[in-house]
């Protein structure tokens, strides 16, 4: 592979600012979730426990989205994000910016997988599915030798399969979940 084909497949790295703002974005959104968990009912007085109040999971992953949105600010004032130019990457003033792409991308098969697959099919299927594409079309390289692309389309349906049926499972036998 030439240099110039590789320059054009690499992703250059956010800014600094932009990761700030992301993160500011990311903190009020895990706040939001923390305040709604704290109003949902704690149960206590019906199960005489706190643990098995509804809020429990959502308040977790609120808190979990919290920690990691500091992080990120953290590292971004570190990175130079209110430094004039924002602390904008060094190097890749001229490489393509692929990134909206793969973002509408993904949006795109997650909800297609949310409203069509979902509900149209088995879970353990419609999950099986949305894997496996999402991997094939996020790892294709359309310059690798045929060999090469069918065993990664092979190993992205495998890998669907097997994650697909363990979520499923985890979720249906473990956790009592109904699923679709």
């Amino acid at each position: 592979m030439s240099e110039n084909t590789q320059a054009s497949n690499v992703t250059p790295p956010p800014s600094a600012r932009g990761d700030f703002i992301t993160a500011a974005i990311l903190l009020a959104f895990a706040l939001a979730i923390i305040a709604e968990a704290l109003r949902m009912p704690t149960f206590e007085a019906a199960t005489g426990s706190a643990f098995t109040a509804p809020g429990i999971v959502p308040g977790f992953h609120g808190t979990v989205i919290a920690v990691l949105s500091i992080a990120l600010a953290a590292r971004s004032i570190y990175r130079g994000a209110f430094k004039p130019g924002g602390g904008k990457p060094v190097g890749y003033e001229g490489l393509p910016g692929i990134s909206l792409k793969r973002l509408f991308i993904a949006a795109g098969l997650g909800i297609v997988y949310a409203v069509v697959l979902v509900g149209w099919l088995p879970f353990w299927l419609a999950s099986s599915l949305f894997i496996a594409a999402f991997t094939i079309i996020f790892e294709w390289d359309a310059s690798a030798p045929m060999p090469l692309r069918v065993r990664r389309i092979v190993t992205a349906s495998i890998l669907g399969l097997v994650v697909g049926a363990a979520v499923y499972l985890l979720f249906q036998e473990l956790f009592l979940v109904r699923l679709p």
